[in-house]
């Protein structure tokens, strides 16, 4: 099979394509590609609601273009399903190890990345989509088709007609493992990071105070870049009249959120905050960028891949540390993780501590708390051990 070419740019590049596609006429020539784009530019204000209908919406695209060669507007129940079952099993071809950007700049110009697969998988042998994924693949199929109807570009939703979704999905006991790494790894990528901040304090002092907010506050990931919503800035922390500190966010879903800052990121803030040649703690009217861009003085990170670029850093400096320390088991989860682990990571570790669940859950910004309850972290061994010597 040929070269895969991605389909959907960033946003900016976007919205200047489908302008200049109505200017110049070119529109009705792929009317299904310039109506995707208008999909997806609808969502432009949730940076993650776009990048997943986005990579949902370019599978399906480039399989019905170049697996079973037909249109969108012809695509009925039996091709939607065939399209989940490939996205349960695609081809090695199709499957890349790493998450690659799918343009590159070149000579000026951007231009695919021959890196860039539509499916990736980081480690193991086969790739697995998981039972929320099919679930999340049905709901940007449903919707999208929803659209296309509006445009009156098709008469009938396709997916609408599969009445039977869940025999796409596995049925087991288990709840859905949350993806963490281990104490152990924690500890090794903590100690890394405050490695590299002291072989190179003009670089990784960031990350250091990075993957310390994302632990200790549960952040996710958009929280920490500026976009359309909001641009987080040094006085998002503040303290109350008792004295207590507090983060000021605003995260999935457009939701507002007040995050306790305990005492050791306090310190992790202070530090930072002084490599910058701030002072210890902010204003309340400051308005310094949060993530700064070293290299631009001091304007703040737009971009959800320079921060994932920054962690994975750290977490193949980690990977190489554990197996030099013979820890090949925490070796292969740190190269397994993900930079969202981390968040994942705090929430599990503080509810084994103990820590209050509905606190947690109100750190988290979890709607309620079943959500939270999905963190309890009881290991296959230790539900084996409690059972071992109980009598019949």
């Amino acid at each position: 099979m040929s070269q895969l070419i991605p389909l959907f740019n960033s946003t900016e590049h976007l919205e200047a394509e489908l302008k200049e596609a109505k200017e110049s006429g070119s529109y009705p020539n792929d009317r299904e590609y310039y109506l995707t784009i208008e999909f997806l530019l609808s969502y432009k204000g949730s940076k993650d609601t776009i990048a997943s209908y986005r990579r949902e919406l370019e599978k399906l695209l480039l399989w019905a273009r170049t697996v079973i060669k037909k249109p969108i507007k012809d695509l009925g129940r039996a091709e939607i399903e065939d399209f989940i079952v490939f996205c349960k099993k695609p081809p090695d071809s199709w499957i890349g190890t790493e998450v690659a950007a799918r343009f590159i700049e070149i000579n000026g110009k951007q231009s695919p990345n021959p890196k860039w697969r539509p499916f990736v998988m980081k480690t193991g042998k086969v790739y697995r989509i998981s039972d929320p994924g099919i679930r999340a693949l049905f709901a940007v199929l449903n919707s999208y088709f929803g659209f296309l109807i509006q445009s009156e570009y098709v008469q009938v939703n396709p997916v609408a007609l599969i009445r039977q979704k869940k025999q796409y999905l596995r049925t087991t006991q288990e709840l859905p493992k949350i993806r963490r790494i281990s104490n152990t790894a924690k500890e090794y990528l903590i100690a890394e990071a405050e490695k590299m901040a002291k072989e190179n304090p003009q670089v990784h002092e960031r990350t250091l105070f990075i993957i310390k907010a994302m632990l200790s506050m549960y952040l996710r990931i958009s929280e920490l870049t500026e976009n359309d919503r909001w641009t987080p800035k040094m006085n998002d922390f503040n303290k109350d009249s008792e004295g207590r500190w507090w983060f000021y966010t605003i995260g999935k879903g457009n939701k507002e959120g007040e995050i306790s800052v305990r005492d050791e990121m306090l310190e992790a803030l202070k530090r930072y905050r002084i490599h910058l040649g701030l002072s210890d703690l902010p204003s309340a009217d400051e308005d310094t960028p949060l993530i700064t861009k070293h290299k631009n003085g001091f304007g703040g990170i737009t971009s959800t891949r320079w921060i994932r670029k920054i962690v994975q850093d750290c977490f193949d400096r980690t990977v190489a540390t554990l197996l030099k320390a013979g820890n090949a088991d925490d070796a292969n989860e740190v190269k397994r993780a993900t930079v969202h682990w981390l968040r994942h990571t705090g929430i599990s570790e503080d509810i084994k501590r103990g820590r209050p669940r509905e606190h947690v859950r109100d750190d988290a910004r979890h709607s309620s708390g079943s959500i939270t309850d999905k963190y309890v972290d009881i290991s296959k061994a230790d539900r084996h051990e409690s059972a071992k010597n109980q009598e019949i």
